[in-house]
């Protein structure tokens, strides 16, 4: 029997670990999946020139670079596989997808192409990638490029069209930081004479009233004047912005002319050695992570969406963590075991299991509809009938997934101060300490670690929750990042992003799903970037608590 016993615990064990490894496994293979589909995307793939034959005999020329490949059995092939004629009985063919670009001009920057259609294949070294501000990337030959100065082709296009685009670049920089800095502090505080001159309309007649209206009167033509000069200033560099031009042509022989202003980057990826590509690669990661998204999203980086989704996680953790340390306390230290203390405790345990989009609901109606519509009728009435806390905003997100995570903090607490050996609470008061001082200097820093452990569950679910963002104030691109150079600096009423929000967007509502697609890979590999790193950081502080009081909880 007992023979029996020790043989099924081993059968047991065995298949817990083989169930931990298979989960581990299938986890380092998701995490693996998402990394290579994810920053295969920023590497500079080479630009294949294909002669290909039609479906219906005609030929056609095709730049592209190649996107993924699959099998096509001959269950699935339909009429539009060219020479099918030549394939064996019941055999499949293989198809490329290839990244045409040109989406302005073809109407489509992807098209599947078939093995069996392929007439040749080359990757010429002049083949160019132009990245542009709107309609994706172009693919093609450079001809010439006209500058003020004068117009070069040949094998002098190239070292000039890139002479030029850097002093583009330049150019772009100095119009950015003009809008930004300068047009845009000047709005913001002509929005907020505007706002002073409303107070004075809903409350006149003040002893002040007049001299407060010439102040106002006098900074608003200042204002004014700093702004047509800046105009100037803007006026000037797009003059100059858009002098330059640049003569492509296209595979099918069609030549268009793009303005250098629209070009954000080229490279010649076929005359790249491994060191140009790895560098390539490197800046254009780190575009990804810095700049902001561009065109619907398909386009650009994720900054915004990190920064929101960072800066939410921190907030909340700041709300979410007295008060359910608080809570605890008081469940564990101070409430009686009565017939209340097990209503809380169902409470929070039901609090639990309840559906996320439901706090988003609760968000709504009594975060942003009721506390900021009673803040903005209390304080910024001037804004009214326009919303300044009254509608879905960063600070309200907080809240929100504060509340969401609340029991999950309340438990991990009530568990850790469980943990607490009786002893050493009537030690320190057998010694003279009170119950508070007991508790706030002997049992919450031992018990510090559970309470860290709770934080870390909040962190890692309110870094992936989308459903309860989506109406309490995550938008799909924000105007503007909740940070700026504007007292009072974060303003925490503003929409903001949020990568798993992004992730949602680009994967389920983007009109180019082909362009989209390496796009959320990259997304959600950063988004489990970000949720691990944010977990390590927590990790090592219960770490260095473990370490402080081992030996204590015994």
């Amino acid at each position: 029997m007992k023979a029996n016993r020790k043989h099924g615990g081993a059968v047991l064990t065995w298949a817990h670990s083989a169930a931990v490894s298979i989960s581990v496994l299938a986890l380092i293979g998701l995490v693996t999946l998402i990394a290579v589909r994810g920053l295969h995307h920023f590497w500079p793939a080479p630009v294949d020139e294909v002669r290909y034959a039609e479906a219906d005999g005609s030929e056609i020329l095709l730049y592209g670079q190649i996107r993924e490949r699959e099998f096509v059995p001959a269950s699935r092939l339909g009429d539009g596989v060219p020479r099918a004629d030549r394939l064996p009985d019941g055999a499949g063919t293989w198809r490329t997808l290839l990244k045409t670009g040109n989406r302005d001009l073809a109407g489509s920057d992807f098209r599947w192409i078939y093995d069996t259609g392929v007439i040749s294949r080359a990757q010429p070294e002049d083949l160019a990638v132009l990245e542009r501000r709107e309609w994706g990337v172009f693919i093609g030959r450079l001809l010439q490029i006209d500058t003020s100065e004068r117009s070069y082709g040949g094998a002098e296009a190239w070292p000039a069209f890139r002479h030029s685009l850097a002093r583009s670049r330049e150019l772009r920089g100095q119009i950015d930081e003009l809008e930004n800095d300068g047009i845009g502090k000047i709005n913001y505080r002509l929005e907020r004479l505007r706002v002073a001159e409303r107070r004075l309309d809903l409350d006149p007649g003040g002893p002040d009233e007049a001299l407060r209206r010439e102040e106002l009167r006098q900074e608003r033509t200042l204002l004014q004047g700093e702004y047509s000069r800046i105009e100037q200033e803007l006026a000037a560099l797009y003059r100059a912005l858009g002098r330059d031009s640049v003569l492509t042509e296209t595979s099918n022989g069609q030549q268009t002319e793009v303005r250098l202003a629209a070009i954000l980057d080229a490279w010649r990826p076929n005359t790249m050695d491994p060191v140009e590509k790895t560098g390539h690669f490197l800046r254009k990661l780190g575009q990804f992570l810095v700049d902001e998204p561009r065109e619907a999203n398909m386009e650009g980086g994720v900054f915004p969406a990190i920064y929101g989704t960072i800066l939410m996680v921190f907030l909340m953790t700041v709300v979410v963590a007295p008060f359910g340390v608080m809570t605890a306390v008081y469940l564990h230290e101070y409430a009686g075991q009565n017939s209340f203390t097990r209503l809380v405790r169902i409470t929070v345990s039901n609090m639990a299991g309840v559906p996320s989009i439901v706090y988003g609901v609760f968000g709504l109606g009594f975060f942003v509809y009721t506390l900021g519509g009673g803040i903005d009728r209390l304080f910024f009435d001037a804004t009214l009938p326009a919303p300044t806390f009254g509608t879905g905003g960063l600070f309200w997100a907080s809240l929100t997934m504060a509340l969401l995570t609340l029991p999950v903090v309340i438990v991990s607490t009530e568990e850790g101060l469980t943990r607490i050996p009786r002893n050493i609470r009537e030690g320190s008061l057998a010694l003279g300490a009170t119950q508070w001082e007991t508790l706030r200097r002997t049992v919450l820093p031992m018990a510090s670690p559970g309470i860290i452990t709770g934080l870390i569950l909040a962190v890692a679910r309110a870094a992936g929750e989308v459903a309860p963002l989506m109406l309490v104030g995550v938008v799909k691109l924000a105007p503007s990042l909740p940070l700026d150079g504007n007292f009072p600096y974060q303003h925490l009423e503003r929409k903001f992003m949020h990568l798993g929000f992004h992730i949602y967007d680009v994967g389920f509502q983007s009109p180019n799903v082909e362009a989209a697609r390496p796009l959320v890979f990259a997304t959600a590999l950063l988004l489990i970037v970000v949720a691990v790193s944010l977990n390590l950081v927590a990790f090592h502080i219960r770490n260095g608590l473990r370490k402080k009081y081992r030996g204590l909880e015994t």
